[in-house]
C-alpha cells in the first residue's frame, strides 16, 4: 500500500495524527486517545499511518516545527519510529522504541492530576506486553536470548509504583497487576507475583471492591491459578469461584480458562461436575477421570491422565489430577463393601485385603498384599476411610457408623 502513497497524501496523514493527538490531550478525551496509541490492533487507520510515516520519512522535521507537536515530541517520535518498525515486521527495533514511547508516556501521565487518561495507560501496558512477547519470538528465532517481555515486566512495575497513590489513578493498579501476572506467567517467575499481591491485598490505599469487575476476575484467576500451584485448595476455590461468578456470562473462552483449573481444585474436594458442564465448555479431558471417581476405577484414570498428560502438565494441574488416587482408592473399597454388605450384612465392616487384590485384578492392575495394605492404611489416616486394621488377619475393619467419610468440599487431610 505504501508504493502507491504520495508524499502530499502521506504529510497530510502524519500532521492529521499529530492535531488529533493534540486535540484528544487537550480536551481530556481518553477513549480517543488509547485508540493513537494501539499498534497490535492494526486498525486500518493505524496500517494508513505506519505506510505514511514510511514514505514520508520525516516526521521529526513535522514534529520539531509547532510548539504544540514539540511539546509531546518525546511520546511521539520513539511512537512513530515504533509504528515503522512494526509495519515492516522489524519486531524488537518496534518494542525498543515503543518502550521509549511509553516512559514518556508514564512522566506526562504522573503530571495530569485526573484520572482521565488512564484507558489509554491500560492500553500502553497492553502494547508493552504484546509487543515484549512479538520481540522475544524474533531473538529467538534469530538464535538470541529472549529479553524483552523480563524488561516489560520491570517498566510495568514502574507503571505499577506510579498508579499505588492516593488518588483516583490507584484503581488502575488491578490492570497493570493483571498484565504483569501474564508476565510472570509466561516466563515461570510466579514467585515475582507475591509482591504485587501484598501491595493488592493488604495496602491500605487499595479498597479491593473499588477496582473495575473486568480487572477483579482476572486478579482472581490468576491468583486462584498460584494457590493451586501452592496447593492451597480452599483458597484456590474461592478466588476461582469468584472469578467464574463474576465472569461475563458471554465470554465462554474466560470461562472456560477458569473452569480448567477450577474443576481439579473442586475434583480434589470431592465435587464432581455435571458431564454437561464439561461439554458446554470442551472441557472433555476431565470426563474419564470423572467416571473413574464414580467408578472407582484406578485403570481408567491412570489411563486419562497418561493420555492427557502433556495438556495437564502445561497448565500445572497434573500432580493435582494424580492425588485423586486416594478418592479412586476410597470408592473402589466403598464398593466392595456396599457389595459385601448384601451378601453377608452381618460381615460388611470386615474387608479382607485379599478382595481389594482381586478387585484390582479385574482392573488390570497387579498389586500385592504389602501395597494394598499400605494404600488402606493411608485412607485411614487421611480420614477416607474410618476404622482400623488388623494386621495379622489381613482385615480392614471399618467403623459401622459412616465408614466413609465424605470431604464435603473439603481438600483431604494432609
Amino acid at each position: 500500500m505504501a508504493s502507491y502513497m504520495s508524499m502530499g497524501e502521506a504529510h497530510r496523514r502524519i500532521t492529521e495524527y499529530l492535531n488529533r493527538l493534540v486535540d484528544v490531550i487537550s480536551y481530556q478525551d481518553g477513549a480517543s486517545l488509547k485508540q493513537l496509541l494501539s499498534l497490535s490492533s492494526e486498525s486500518p487507520s493505524f496500517l494508513a499511518l505506519a505506510d505514511a510515516l514510511n514514505v514520508f520519512q520525516d516526521a521529526n522535521r513535522l514534529i520539531k516545527q509547532a510548539d504544540k507537536y514539540s511539546q509531546y515530541a518525546e511520546i511521539v517520535a520513539p511512537l512513530f519510529r515504533a509504528m515503522q518498525s512494526y509495519r515492516v515486521g522489524h519486531l524488537v527495533e518496534s518494542y525498543q522504541a515503543f518502550e521509549k514511547s511509553a516512559n514518556a508516556f508514564i512522566q506526562e501521565f504522573r503530571n495530569w492530576e485526573s484520572a482521565w487518561a488512564l484507558e489509554a495507560l491500560y492500553v500502553v501496558a497492553y502494547e508493552i506486553r504484546i509487543l515484549a512477547e512479538k520481540a522475544d519470538r524474533e531473538l529467538a528465532s534469530n538464535g538470541k536470548t529472549p529479553e524483552k517481555l523480563k524488561a516489560a515486566g520491570s517498566f510495568l512495575m514502574k507503571v505499577f509504583g506510579v498508579l499505588a497513590g492516593k488518588g483516583p489513578k490507584r484503581v488502575g493498579a488491578l490492570y497493570v497487576t493483571c498484565q504483569l501476572f501474564k508476565v510472570y506467567f509466561k516466563l515461570g517467575t510466579v514467585h515475582l507475583c507475591r509482591s504485587v499481591i501484598r501491595s493488592i491485598e493488604t495496602a491500605r490505599i487499595f479498597d479491593f471492591e473499588e477496582f473495575p469487575v473486568r480487572d477483579k476476575v482476572t486478579y482472581m484467576y490468576y491468583t486462584g491459578r498460584l494457590e493451586v500451584l501452592n496447593e492451597n485448595f480452599p483458597a484456590a476455590d474461592h478466588k476461582l469461584s469468584y472469578a467464574l461468578k463474576h465472569c461475563d456470562p458471554q465470554s465462554e473462552a474466560n470461562i472456560r480458562m477458569i473452569l480448567k483449573y477450577l474443576v481439579p481444585v473442586k475434583l480434589s474436594m470431592g465435587i464432581l461436575p455435571k458431564k454437561s458442564l464439561l461439554e458446554k465448555y470442551n472441557l472433555l479431558e476431565y470426563s474419564d477421570i470423572v467416571l473413574a471417581m464414580k467408578r472407582g476405577d484406578l485403570r481408567l484414570l491412570r489411563h486419562a491422565l497418561e493420555e492427557h498428560e502433556d495438556r495437564f502438565l502445561r497448565s500445572g494441574v497434573y500432580l493435582v489430577l494424580e492425588k485423586l488416587e486416594l478418592q479412586v482408592y476410597q470408592r473402589l473399597v466403598k464398593k466392595i463393601y456396599i457389595i459385601q454388605k448384601q451378601r453377608d450384612p452381618s460381615r460388611a465392616h470386615q474387608i479382607k485385603l485379599e478382595m481389594i487384590v482381586k478387585a484390582l485384578k479385574w482392573l488390570e492392575m497387579e498389586m500385592d498384599l504389602d501395597e494394598v495394605e499400605c494404600i488402606m492404611s493411608i485412607l485411614i489416616y487421611k480420614n477416607l476411610v474410618k476404622g482400623y486394621f488388623a494386621h495379622k488377619s489381613k482385615v480392614a475393619v471399618l467403623s459401622k457408623q459412616d465408614p466413609f467419610p465424605k470431604l464435603n468440599g473439603k481438600p483431604i487431610n494432609a
